[in-house]
């Protein structure tokens, strides 16, 4: 093996460890270890430049700006009450509607804001009711990674592999990912009321407390509120017409943030920046120059042939392995470097002679996306809603949430493991 792949070996690892350990900012992290594998010419500059995708960045960034827009009007707070009511102020059916609307939410909007706006919401309800809200956030994030799982634009991995890939156009997730994820959740709502239901009993006043909050006043700006939906509505149309337009997801999601601030003023220009995640989006390009690395040593196209090697090439070996490696692996690794990893390995596989690479490219995003509800630490949004859960005095120790949620992704994969058979391989 050459110095430099040795090298951009031993960067990507000890960046790694670092990123896992969680002792320093995986932002900082992520980008000091793609400015050393410059910074020691495995890549120079412009090649490290050429692997940052900035169609992922673009559509992250756009998504953002339109959702915290949207945020200000108060929409999601009215939703969650709206729900609350119809669900009578019961415990049990409220957790179940919360948990249905974050899996929508999160399909179209992206877990990790669907939960940074649900969160609070939560508490305010729970409150009322005086029950532990971790049930209730417990489900959201399950729910979230699930629904998130459906789209394109739902969770970080399937954005990567939807940018990676341009034939897996926005319609192409939904049809081939949105029925097993309807599945899923239909299979877990039972499960949560099982495990969930007597640590949320309450008493018929605090129900009362529920029926008797006002909707009116939570939508505190119509207008905007209309704005918002018309771009918002467009922005998801045109991520459908995609394949006949041929204008990439990026330049819809801008398109649509920036028209959103032509027509709401500038002066909401600045507030819309700042809750941009700038830490995630550095995090993405330290990350894509980490991994550069590793596909201009060689090191990408050798783990491929290990890979073929081991299930010669077989489409239901390789896919199946593809599925549960990346379900494991996510669980207890962050699943965007995981995935950033497994594009390149799936494309060199692709040069090695494997004809047919829609079900390992499925496999991949249902396996990152769903094993992401392994553990406490397999996604953004478990770490944030465990992060403003602790901040309320309410933690959720990694033990407990992984008796829960180990089990339940576990069966998941299964589920996938038949419905990728049943659909692509017979």
């Amino acid at each position: 093996m050459e110095q430099q792949a040795v090298w951009a070996i031993i960067i990507f690892l000890v960046s790694y460890a670092l990123i896992i350990s969680e002792k320093i900012h995986r932002t900082i992290i992520a980008m000091i270890g793609g400015l050393l594998v410059v910074g020691f010419g495995i890549v120079d500059q412009e090649t490290a430049l050429h692997h940052i995708d900035f169609n992922t960045l673009g559509l992250l960034i756009g998504m953002m700006i339109i959702v915290s827009i949207t945020a200000d009007t108060g929409l999601f707070k009215y939703i969650a009450v709206w729900a609350a009511k119809k669900a009578k102020g019961k415990p049990v059916a409220i957790m179940i509607v919360l948990a249905l609307i974050t899996a929508v939410g999160s399909a179209f909007l992206d877990n990790v804001t669907t939960i940074l706006l649900m969160v609070p919401v939560t508490f305010s309800i729970t409150r009322q009711l005086r029950v532990t809200p971790i049930p209730f956030l417990i489900t959201q994030v399950i729910a979230s990674n699930v629904g998130g799982t459906a789209t394109l634009i739902g969770d970080p991995p399937n954005i990567m592999i939807g940018s990676a890939v341009k034939e897996l156009t926005f319609a192409a997730f939904i049809s081939n990912l949105a029925p097993i994820v309807v599945v899923i959740m239909a299979v877990y709502i039972p499960l949560f009321i099982l495990i969930f239901r007597k640590k949320i009993q309450t008493t018929p006043e605090r129900i009362q407390n529920i029926m008797d909050l006002e909707l009116t006043g939570l939508i505190n700006d119509k207008k905007l509120l209309i704005k918002c939906l018309v771009v918002l509505g467009l922005t998801i149309m045109t991520f459908f017409l995609h394949q006949l337009i041929h204008v990439e997801s990026a330049a819809v999601a801008l398109a649509g943030a920036f028209l959103l601030l032509l027509m709401t003023g500038e002066h909401r220009m600045e507030e819309a920046f700042t809750k941009v995640e700038w830490t995630t989006i550095f995090f993405f390009i330290g990350l894509f120059v980490l991994v550069s690395g590793l596909v201009e040593t060689g090191v990408i196209a050798d783990l491929a042939a290990k890979a073929i090697d081991v299930t010669d090439g077989d489409p239901v070996a390789t896919s199946m392995l593809i599925l549960w490696l990346s379900a494991i692996a996510s669980a207890f690794l962050d699943n965007i470097p995981f995935v950033a990893t497994m594009i390149p390995m799936i494309q060199e596989m692709g040069n090695m002679g494997v004809d047919n690479l829609e079900p390992l490219w499925w496999s991949l995003a249902l396996g990152a996306c769903l094993g992401g509800n392994g553990t406490l630490i397999g996604a953004s949004a478990n770490l944030i809603a465990a992060g403003m859960s602790a901040k309320e005095g309410y933690p959720i120790k990694f033990v407990a949430y992984l008796k829960i949620a180990f089990p339940l992704m576990l069966l998941s994969i299964v589920l996938c493991s038949g419905y990728i058979y049943l659909r692509y391989l017979i």
